[in-house]
Formats: C-alpha cells, structure tokens, sequence
C-alpha cells in the first residue's frame, strides 16, 4: 500500500498538469477565433457602409443627374414636335399659294434671289482667277450690275408677297430646328453619361453584397468553431475542478461548496441564451437591418468570459 500511493499521487500531478495544458491550449485556440470573429465583423461594417456610400452616389449624385438631362430631352423633344408640324403647315400653306402661280407663270421666268447671287458670285470669281482684257472685264461688270439690278427688282417685287414671307417663316423654323437637334445630341450625352456611371455604382454594390455574403459565411463558420473550442474548454475546466476539489483536506468549519452541477447548468443557460441572441443579432446584421447598442455589443464582446 505504502508503495502504491506514491504512484498515484505522480499520476494526480501528472493528470493535473495535462488537464492544464488542455486547458491552456483549448483558451488560445478559443481566443484565437474569437479575435477572428471581431475582425470579420469588422470587415462587415467596412463594406455596409461601402455599401452606403455606393448606393448615395449612385441614387443622389447620378440618377438624379440623369432624371434632370432626360426631362430637359423630353421637354426639348415635345418643342422638336411642335416645330415640325409648323414647318409641315408653312410649307403646305406655300404649295397651296404657288398653284395659281404655277398655272399663270409667264414665259420669262424670273430668277430667285439666290440664283441671282450665284451667278454674281460666279462672275466676280472670274475677275479675280482669270486674265481678262478690258473689254471681256468691262462687260462682266455689266452684267454683275444688271443681275445687281435684278436682285433689287426681285426683293422688291417679293419682300410683301405672301410666298416670300412663308419663305422666311420656314427658314426661321428650320433654323432653331437644326439647334434643337444639336441640344438633343448634347444633352442625351449627358444623359447617357451619367447612367453608365449610376450603373457602375450598381454593379459595385452588387459585388460588395457578394462579398458581404462570403464573409458572413465565413463569420459563421467561424463562430461555431470557436464554440466548439469553447464547450471543449468548459468541459475540460470542469474535469480539472473535480479533480482539484478531490485532492482539499476536510475541514470542520468549512461551508458547503455550491454544486458544480447547478453552476454548470446556470453557466450553460447562460450561454444558450447569449447564442440565442447572437444568431438573431447576425440574422438583423445579414438583412441589413439597423441593430440596437446590446446586439452590437454582444456580437463584438459575446466571446468575453
């Protein structure tokens, strides 16, 4: 007997010191994973507010931007309409006036006022490009005042007729038709612009949420490793009371030790109930709803013993 109680004493130490070293070892790994889970919340939070900051620049800055350049095109194509349906009325209204004309036209046909400064533009050119005699140059210049003088007689035969003011009317129209058109060009640009850039902004939401995803799984994944390492621990922890507990001399004085059991199971209920509220804590955070002060805290510190 006397030889048998030396051994086990070595085998108490021994057994002592490797419930220790399980202990240590299991707290390191626990711990370990725990600072993992903060540094994956914290990532979270990183690309939440990237997130918010992607979907303010794509709703406030350019979809607001883009909704301004469309209204100004549909106002500019409703007045594109409205002048071409003038032009279309103007130049009706001058085909119905040049009917009779047309029926009543004289054999000398008189020349519009710009066929008249074509052919003086041409002769003019000719003075200058070509090497005429005074007499070829002298009867150019006559005919550049006759045709001068059929200008004159043309306006002043037309500036008060009715085709001639149609004329100008078309004219005008077409005029403030052609910077319409170049207007619709500039700001549909601008349009387009800024949709390509709303879109991108989109497309790198889209992406973060993916990445808000994978890491949520990993958050996950590793929460429930850590807690696997955590029950381990507190089993571990219990074997290592139960043996020191054996090895205290028996005082007479001394009070009751609360049981363990009790303890462990408060300790147990306690921890259900932090899981509990962390899985609904992480399942607000994935729906991307707002958490309250004790959910963030609990997700930040619930690996605190």
């Amino acid at each position: 007997m006397s030889r048998e109680r030396p051994h086990n004493a070595q085998t108490s130490r021994t057994s002592f010191r490797d419930l220790q070293s399980q202990i240590e070892d299991l707290r390191q790994k626990r711990d370990e994973l725990n600072q993992k889970t903060k540094q994956f919340i914290n990532d979270l939070q990183d690309i939440e507010v990237e997130i918010a900051n992607s979907l303010k620049i794509a709703k406030e800055q350019y979809k607001k931007k883009r909704d301004y350049w469309n209204n100004k095109v549909k106002q500019l194509k409703e007045k594109k309409i409205e002048y071409k349906t003038l032009l279309d009325n103007l130049i009706e209204e001058k085909n119905t006036l040049q009917k009779p004309e047309a029926k009543n036209k004289d054999k000398k046909q008189i020349l519009s006022m710009k066929q008249i400064e074509r052919k003086i533009d041409n002769l003019e050119r000719r003075i200058e490009t070509e090497k005429l005699d005074i007499t070829e140059e002298n009867t150019i210049i006559d005919k550049i005042r006759e045709l001068a003088e059929a200008k004159q007689e043309f306006l002043s035969e037309h500036k008060n007729s009715d085709i001639f003011k149609i004329e100008r009317k078309i004219e005008i129209v077409k005029i403030n038709l052609n910077k319409i058109y170049e207007q619709l060009n500039k700001w549909s640009d601008k349009s387009q612009e800024n949709h390509a850039k709303m879109l991108q902004e989109f497309q790198n939401v889209d992406k973060l949420k993916e990445d808000k995803k994978k890491l949520e799984e990993e958050l996950i994944e590793n929460k429930k490793t850590a807690d696997r390492y955590h029950e381990q621990y507190l089993k571990v922890m219990n074997q290592r009371k139960k043996s020191y507990k054996g090895k205290k001399p028996y005082r007479h004085n001394q009070k009751p030790a609360p049981k363990f059991t009790q303890v462990s199971k408060k300790n147990e209920m306690i921890e259900k109930i932090k899981q509990d509220k962390l899985a609904t804590a992480l399942e607000k955070q994935k729906a991307g709803k707002k958490l309250n002060l004790f959910e963030a805290r609990l997700i930040l510190e619930q690996s605190k013993e």
